[in-house]
């Protein structure tokens, strides 16, 4: 049982993993049945809709090679991780801290980032370059440079 800060990271699908992890997605595939769990004594229980979502969800980025990292919403990162998950250097989220673009508290002198927090930067920050991707290419498209 994970505890409410523990985190579950895969950094690296191994071609067994991934190949167990195909045949999974294709079992829990099948349209019209309902998964079940079946324990070590033999106890089996129907997973509830919501849980078999999320297990098809990460069974399908397995076995398309992907590593998946499973992050309670409150969960506090380091500077060090947020970074890593915003793919950004970790003075470049230093910066973005102290301008205000994501909310942070204090841990004695280190920073501590919430990930539902980041979600939301990340979310916010992905509208803003499709929105300016859109913009560039509807001027190049005015400009003629797509004839």
């Amino acid at each position: 049982m994970m505890s409410k800060h523990s985190v579950l990271s895969e950094s690296v699908i191994s071609p067994q993993l991934e190949a167990q992890s195909i045949e999974l997605e294709r079992i829990l595939s099948v349209q019209g049945s309902q998964a079940k769990l079946v324990g070590a004594n033999g106890e089996k229980i129907t997973i509830p809709e919501p849980i078999y979502q999320v297990l098809l969800q990460v069974v399908h980025a397995m076995a398309s090679g992907k590593a998946i990292s499973i992050i309670p919403q409150q969960q506090e990162l380091t500077t060090q991780q947020a970074a890593e998950f915003l793919n950004v250097s970790r003075p470049y989220l230093i910066k973005l801290l102290e301008q205000g673009e994501i909310p942070y508290i204090k841990v004695g002198s280190h920073r501590r980032v919430r990930f539902d927090d980041l979600m939301n930067y990340k979310q916010q920050r992905d509208v803003k370059r499709d929105q300016l991707l859109t913009e560039l290419t509807q001027m190049s498209q005015e400009a003629g440079f797509y004839e």
